[in-house]
């Protein structure tokens, strides 16, 4: 009789195959964005945070390679302590002083040319760099250690980079979101049209720049890691490999910041390249993977 109902029959398929996981999840956010109505930065946080990991949590299911959650979260830790950290106020001063990377003034007009070629180096270089950093350590720190750890911590193929790059993006979008745009435009409002107008506005940030994370940060970040990944592969090219990843990363990320100034169109027309360039480097790499067979996403696809 017990056997009849469905949840006591299935078992195993009702964790690995119903999206149980991504399900407790919601709940729990849900509940959580119950609590915090009324505390306007919790329930930012509780929201950015959710809407951050569902889109990581699609493209960890595009790359179909496990890789230990604490890995994930100790990237994404890194990433945001390098940003807290002095190390930042060398690179502002390398890419954004030393380097022609000075951002626009606010009020300052600039056409399309100096302006993209200002945010090729002052967001593009600089920021890619800083969100590999994590990546490129956790490649190092591989070859340092032994197995099992060597293989569960080290960067070995694409795949890996593009996981650890996109979840060292997911923090960094967080961090400037959560501690700079969203503040920010709050602070503007509030003066202009009161608390509850700078509250909704800084909602309305919130909402797209996080979910366009998946054609943003986490785009760039996780098509550079493919590169770091593949130098990882293919030692004798390294620095080749390296180069040309981090321009283009960079060239995109710059695109995107100057097509702001100029279109929606052209903007949208640049997140819809940015994902199709981390799509398809996705695609490479699992192809590329030496342990394809083991892929779940490559098992879930044929399987429909």
């Amino acid at each position: 009789m017990i056997r009849g109902i469905p949840i006591a029959s299935t078992g195993k398929q009702l964790s690995q195959k119903a999206y149980l996981y991504p399900g407790i999840a919601t709940v729990i956010f849900v509940v959580s964005l119950f609590v915090a109505v009324g505390n306007p930065p919790a329930f930012n946080f509780l929201l950015s945070a959710y809407l951050a990991g569902a889109a990581y949590y699609f493209i960890y299911q595009l790359c179909g390679k496990h890789k230990p959650w604490w890995v994930l979260l100790g990237t994404a830790l890194a990433t945001v302590l390098i940003l807290l950290s002095p190390l930042l106020i060398g690179f502002i001063l390398v890419f954004r002083e030393i380097l022609p990377g000075r951002l626009p003034a606010e009020g300052e007009e600039i056409s399309f040319l100096p302006f993209l070629i200002r945010m090729f180096f002052g967001a593009g270089l600089m920021e890619e760099l800083l969100k590999a950093l994590p990546v490129l350590g956790a490649l190092i720190l591989g070859n340092l250690l032994k197995n099992p750890w060597r293989d569960r911590i080290g960067v070995w193929e694409p795949l890996d980079g593009i996981l650890l790059g996109s979840a060292s993006a997911v923090s960094f979008t967080l961090l400037e979101t959560l501690g700079q745009y969203v503040p920010h435009i709050i602070q503007n409002v509030t003066l202009q049209a009161g608390p509850e107008a700078g509250q909704l506005v800084g909602l309305q940030l919130l909402i797209p720049r996080i979910l366009g994370s998946a054609a943003g940060h986490m785009a760039y970040s996780g098509y550079l890691g493919y590169f770091i990944g593949l130098s990882a592969l293919k030692p004798t090219k390294r620095w080749q490999i390296l180069g040309v990843g981090y321009f283009s990363a960079s060239a995109l990320h710059a695109l995107w910041n100057a097509s702001g100034a100029v279109s929606v169109l052209l903007l949208a027309l640049v997140g819809v390249l940015s994902y199709a360039f981390l799509v398809a480097a996705i695609l490479k790499a699992r192809a590329l993977s030496p342990n394809r067979s083991q892929n779940f996403a490559t098992r879930i696809f044929s399987e429909k």
